[in-house]
């Protein structure tokens, strides 16, 4: 999938220690893809971190441009909270 980070995507990617790998891997083989609004869509998988904890990624992306815009990510231990049920 051809995307750009915005300036804070970028930035919290960084400070989260989310790789730019880690980002492809996700959008390309996303285990839940939901509409947040008109314009964002939400990508999140599960990863399982080098130190041995699961945490899910989160991705917003901005779907309506193009090249489609990644607007922020994070990554959170708090997986139940944003998990939807399938």
């Amino acid at each position: 999938m051809e995307f750009i980070l915005s300036h804070h995507a970028l930035e919290e990617s960084k400070k989260r220690g989310i790789s730019l790998e880690l980002v492809e891997s996700v959008l390309d083989n996303p285990q839940q893809i939901f509409k947040q609004n008109e314009t964002i869509t939400v990508y999140q998988s599960q990863v399982i971190f080098d130190n041995g904890k699961k945490y899910l990624i989160r991705i917003f992306m901005n779907t309506t441009v193009d090249p489609k815009k990644i607007v922020t990510l994070y990554r959170t231990s708090q997986i139940k909270r944003y998990w939807r049920a399938e």
